[in-house]
């Protein structure tokens, strides 16, 4: 009869004493190999993060690069400021992964405002502004955006992505409804699935499918908020405004635009969709947007009436229980917000930037999907290992853009997507195009893809007794 099937045996002062040693990771002479093994088994061991979803994933896509020989194409290591040039590996490239869309980073009269506000203010608010107060810049460049929509009131948040999460996490619960464009940024369904609302998506601007939905189901819920893209960052195309603006108000929904994007990009003087479309900015119920971009700072704003803002203020949990976006990264957009409206020339060169590259896509044979040619052009790929084939290859020609992947991207819509600014050149555009279609004819010609590689690669293991 086993010691387990007797019961729990009794130990020893001793073995008691080095049991209690052993779980505190002392060593002791006094332990049995039994017991040795008792304590093995009952020790707590380190956690291990091998084991997350997701983690397996990313390490076979490594490992693969690896075995191609080809670097990883996320987070390489950039020498110079964010630009329309920028330089890694000692070579200076042509620049289009920067959202520097009217080439105001760095700009003199933005680094002279910032070191002005750093010497005043210092680098910090320190707080929540709840606790720590207000600053006068927090008031003035609200005010400014408030302005920029002929909003009530606006607020500002440490970060872009957050303000979606804090808004719509806080102004919708289970009781409401929240539709949003199915290719919305991922801040905008983590925010909705976030407030516990009945979530619902519709085809990619398909706004009739909106209108079918609200009618089948607006009825069944005490408040319904609509929320999509001025500008979409992986396709470069945006919604119908007054369309959206007349659906809601038929279906009693509230309207929320996400401007992340479309600042400094649409419209005549940069203004964004309403400016595009000739939409008065007040039909629209909440502008959010984000200081990264054309403002080139970090954070994120919205725009609206008056109790919204004033809501948000106190119960907005980005808002309340994180600390304000500090007087240096104010400032910065401040200005640039200033200049872009002073400037119209940035935007008019910006535009006609994004037709140029859109020109000479369609004249090389490259697909930009439905890009409106307005800062984003995505070249349309659909394979991921040659979309970072060509990522790479277009890096050694001496130009920069970014290979957008699964999961980013579903399966067979990999795509490089191009970051325009107003500080390019045509004969840049015109190289980075050229190269493009010059090196896609080159890997078409060589038959390469993920599934023909993938399958040597195995072809190769199993000749080395690996079993396909």
């Amino acid at each position: 009869m086993s010691a387990t099937a007797r019961g729990p045996r009794r130990l020893s002062a001793e073995q008691r004493q080095a049991l209690v040693a052993g779980l505190r990771g002392e060593e002791s002479g006094a332990a049995s190999p039994e017991l040795r093994d008792v304590l093995e088994a009952v020790r707590p061991r380190a956690a291990s993060f091998d084991s997350l979803p997701g983690y397996e994933a990313i390490r076979i896509q490594m490992e693969f690069a690896g075995h191609l020989g080809l670097p990883v194409p996320f987070y390489r290591v950039h020498d110079a400021r964010a630009g329309v040039d920028t330089e890694f590996a000692g070579v200076r490239r042509v620049n289009f992964t920067s959202y520097d869309y009217l080439g105001l980073n760095a700009h003199p009269r933005i680094v002279e405002a910032v070191a002005d506000a750093a010497a005043r203010w210092g680098t910090s608010v320190s707080a929540s502004r709840l606790t720590s107060g207000e600053r006068p810049f927090h008031a003035a460049f609200e005010g400014e955006l408030a302005s920029l929509y002929n909003a009530e009131a606006a607020l500002t948040f440490v970060s872009g992505h957050a303000t979606n999460l804090a808004v719509i996490g806080s102004i919708v619960d289970k009781a409401d409804l929240i539709v949003h464009d199915a290719l919305a940024h991922n801040s905008i369904v983590l925010g909705a699935e976030m407030s516990g609302a009945h979530r619902r998506g519709f085809a990619h601007n398909d706004l009739d499918a909106l209108d079918r939905l609200l009618a089948a189901q607006r009825g069944q819920f005490r408040n319904c908020l609509i929320v999509t893209e001025g500008l979409f960052s992986m396709d470069g195309d945006g919604p119908d405004l007054a369309r959206l603006v007349e659906i809601k108000r038929r279906h009693g929904a509230w309207l929320m635009i996400d401007e992340a994007h479309s600042l400094g990009v649409l419209g005549k003087t940069g203004r964004g969709l309403f400016e595009h479309a000739g939409v008065d900015p007040e039909l629209v119920d909440i502008w959010m947007g984000t200081l990264s971009k054309t403002l080139v700072s970090c954070g994120g704003y919205v725009a609206g009436p008056k109790p919204l803002i004033e809501f948000l203020k106190y119960r907005a949990p980005g808002m309340v229980y994180s600390v304000g976006i500090p007087p240096t990264a104010c400032v910065a957009s401040m200005t640039a917000l200033d200049l872009m409206l002073t400037e119209p020339e940035r935007v008019a060169a910006l535009q006609a930037n994004g037709r140029r590259f859109l020109s000479r896509m369609t004249s090389r044979g490259l697909d930009s999907g439905n890009s409106w040619g307005a800062a984003i052009a995505p070249a349309l790929v659909g394979d991921s290992l040659l979309t970072v084939l060509l990522s790479e290859a277009l890096i050694g020609r001496g130009f920069a853009a970014v290979p957008v992947i699964p999961p980013a991207v579903p399966e067979k819509h990999a795509r490089l997507r191009f970051f325009l600014s107003a500080g390019h050149s045509e004969a840049e555009i015109d190289g980075a195009v050229d190269a493009l279609a010059e090196e896609r004819a080159l890997l078409d010609k060589a038959g390469i893809s993920l599934a023909s590689v993938a399958g040597q690669t195995i072809a190769d293991r199993a000749g080395d007794g690996f079993d396909a």
